[in-house]
């Protein structure tokens, strides 16, 4: 017995996740995309792992380069998972990284630079995972700004901020 895809959309959209924007570079070739299937996998060594829709550039270019960025976006940067996410047209002839300010990693992937925390990674493994790739990343460079901002997170379809709960005595 398999499980409706609706119903499998329906359950999945109540688990509240993180957003970020994947990012990777090759020769003059950038690509990036809105993702919330993003994790740590392991600590020793640092591995993360991303799920790339297939068909798009960004998975595609991954796969070439052999490296890609995760950018944590904070709440106020919900125009940004938008513009990645390509919910925004763009002109023609213009960039999805067009006025988006950026910082070059070590491995040459393009990084958010006003996220609140990035991840730069080389491939370490590829899974396929039927629509999907599952890409494993090695941790080869962080960074976290401190700050009071909160993390963009989406829920129910839709972009939340997180709020501290009151505390119980």
């Amino acid at each position: 017995m398999t499980v409706d895809p609706q119903a499998m959309r329906d359950t999945l959209r109540l688990w509240p996740s993180g957003v970020a924007v994947v990012t990777t570079a090759l020769d003059e070739e950038r690509a990036g995309m809105t993702v919330s299937a993003f994790t740590s996998l392991c600590l020793e060594p640092p591995l993360i792992v991303v799920s790339v829709f297939k068909n798009t550039r960004t998975g595609s270019l991954i796969a070439k380069s052999g490296h890609f960025g995760v950018s944590i976006l904070h709440a106020d940067q919900a125009y940004i998972a938008d513009r990645f996410a390509g919910r925004i047209p763009l002109a023609e002839g213009e960039d999805r990284f067009d006025g988006v300010p950026l910082t070059q990693a070590v491995t040459g992937s393009p990084l958010l630079s006003e996220a609140i925390a990035w991840l730069d990674c080389r491939l370490y493994a590829t899974y396929d995972g039927v629509t999907h790739w599952i890409y494993i990343g090695e941790v080869l460079a962080t960074y976290h700004r401190e700050t009071d901002n909160a993390p963009l997170i989406y829920f129910d379809r839709d972009y939340r901020e997180l709020q501290r709960l009151p505390a119980t005595t």
